[in-house]
């Protein structure tokens, strides 16, 4: 180091430590540097300081990825914000004391972090498919009732084995009179639980309660009624034609299914206590013992684990880029005090000791270099085609207009009711749902677009967001007393939860759709042309058929 350089010294803290704060404040007063460096980028200090604007951009929140990310953002800031309740100390409060302690000694203070969106988005970029879900499910098992996660999780399973039996179950030993069974018992279960919670809600005082009743007696009326004495067969039979029996029949199965290896997984996890762990360790949380690591970076080294490119965004791309900001400090002479979370400590202190081993400052912001081929494009885009060349081969093999127009009207139809369905479910006004299901049918072709894109825009109109809201949904989770009934209520009622939540629900909608169409209308459609093993051949014959006509108006 020259003459003419500065110092740095590195105060490693814990973002939710009282004592941090005093730490803080004693070493600036004691050292009275030049400049004061802390672990914030120009966004969190706004908002830190009350200065962030309230109204969230609706544009930003509802492209792309951006979702994603900001769930992640808020799940850290939901830790932070439960360890900062159980210790008695605002998060980041050794932040804003070191700002504020500066300010009082009139030195200057200096920015030195990465913006944070731009730290989340590289986050999520840097993880697998695998590893996101494998980060969610994770999230999710350790702040949810194991019961509840467990029956979420069971139908999910159950939606994806439905059309599986409905395809396959033939070879599997599911026949006809047993589907018939199935349907039977899924009406009679929907028609009593309707009718059971109508009454319950009337006469009993705890609505969680009597949907809780209303559900218990439908399903135990539907398996004894109809699953089990056949008293449904008849009408079945009668009213409903073998396409609806199959359909219904076997999603019937696949739920239930899915439903058992959901309670067995809710079993496990209740035995094992996967979703008591991570409260238990984080009740047992000594702020004493928060001196070696910050909350944040603790809780990044568990996905190191399984996302090694994940925390390379959130850790060590922060650590080199804070010390790049650091070494610029230095040489221009200043003698620092650098306020960082504790789990940086090392690394930043590393480059500061030999900064040749620093990645260059370029490869630390901005965009990442992909692969020269745009895949995800590419796929999009060859899904969009083959869903205009599937209709203009049926055209050009003779299919009639009428037989297409309506296969065009069913595809509509059922995407449509599926995602503007699943949209009124979360919460959606009738506008943002109509909205969201009109254009469910084309968005379901083209992965590059999202219903829920639409369907959120529209529900804008009628609702504002803010950053407030974070704090409200924290607040939420962290009453342990409140029935989860109540709690997805009230969450609800949060409009940013509520947005994510009619997003999410109408983009759900037009996959599911669209997933069923293709094992379920499909082949009820084509049985009249000579089934679904017909449709290579009336595309063969398309392409001939389009074929001759090019070489004829060629030529």
């Amino acid at each position: 180091m020259s003459e003419s350089e500065g110092s740095v010294r590195v105060v490693g803290t814990a973002h939710v430590s009282a004592e941090s704060v005093r730490e803080v404040e004693e070493t600036i007063e004691e050292e009275r540097p030049d400049t004061v460096a802390v672990e914030l980028d120009e966004g969190r200090h706004r908002q830190m300081r009350g200065e962030e604007p309230e109204d969230l951009e609706a544009g930003d929140l509802l492209q792309g990825n951006t979702v994603f990310q900001f769930l992640a953002y808020w799940m850290l800031s939901y830790v932070q914000a439960r360890m900062g309740d159980k210790f008695d100390i605002q998060p980041g409060a050794e932040l804003l004391a070191a700002v504020e302690t500066a300010e009082d000694l009139g030195t200057p203070v200096a920015l030195v972090d990465r913006d944070i969106q731009e730290t989340i988005r590289r986050f999520w970029k840097r993880m697998t498919l695998l590893e996101k879900l494998r980060v969610v499910g994770s999230l999710a098992f350790g702040v949810t009732d194991p019961r509840i996660a467990g029956v979420v999780f069971g139908l999910l399973v159950g939606v994806f084995v439905g059309p599986l039996v409905g395809v396959f179950g033939g070879a599997l030993g599911v026949t006809q009179p047993l589907l018939v069974r199935l349907t039977g018992g899924a009406l009679l279960t929907l028609v009593s639980g309707y009718v059971l919670s109508e009454l319950a809600l009337r006469t009993m005082a705890d609505d969680v309660a009597a949907m809780a009743v209303a559900a218990g007696g439908g399903v135990a009326i539907g398996l004894v009624g109809g699953t089990g004495l056949g008293l449904t067969d008849p009408l079945v039979t009668q009213y409903l034609g073998d396409f609806a029996v199959t359909a219904m029949g076997s999603m019937t199965l696949g739920v239930t299914a899915g439903l058992v290896v959901g309670l067995v997984a809710a079993g496990v996890m209740s035995l094992t206590g996967t979703g008591e762990h991570a409260e238990e360790e984080f009740e047992e949380f000594d702020p004493d013992e928060l001196t070696d690591t910050d909350v944040v970076t603790a809780m990044m080294e568990e996905f190191r684990e399984f996302s090694p490119g994940g925390a390379e965004a959130l850790i060590d791309e922060r650590d080199a880029f804070i010390a790049h900001n650091l070494i610029d400090l230095r040489r221009q002479g200043n003698d620092v005090v650098a306020v960082v979370g504790a789990g940086h400590q090392a690394g930043i202190e590393a480059y500061l000791e030999t900064p040749g081993t620093l990645p260059p400052r370029s490869s630390l912001t901005g965009e990442e270099g992909s692969s020269l081929v745009p895949w995800g494009k590419l796929i999009a885009v060859g899904i969009t085609v083959a869903f205009v060349a599937f209709f203009v081969l049926l055209a050009m093999a003779g299919v009639g207009n009428a037989f297409l127009l309506k296969l065009f009207a069913a595809w509509f139809l059922i995407n449509g009711l599926f995602a503007a369905g699943l949209a009124r479910l979360a919460g959606a006004t009738w506008p943002s749902a109509l909205v969201g299901g009109s254009i469910a049918w084309l968005t379901s072709i083209n992965p590059l677009l999202a219903p829920g894109w639409f369907a959120g825009y529209v529900e804008l109109r009628y609702t504002t967001v803010s950053v407030s809201d974070i704090a409200t949904l924290n607040e939420l989770l962290s009453d342990e007393e409140r029935p989860i009934g109540e709690l997805v209520a009230d969450m609800l009622n949060v409009p940013l939860f509520k947005l994510i939540m009619i997003v999410g629900m109408t983009n759900v909608g037009s996959f599911v759709a669209s997933f069923l169409f293709a094992l379920y209308v499909l082949p009820a459609f084509f049985s009249g042309v000579g089934g679904v093993d017909a449709v290579p051949r009336l595309m063969v014959e398309g392409a001939e058929n389009s074929a001759r006509a090019v070489v004829r108006w060629v030529t």
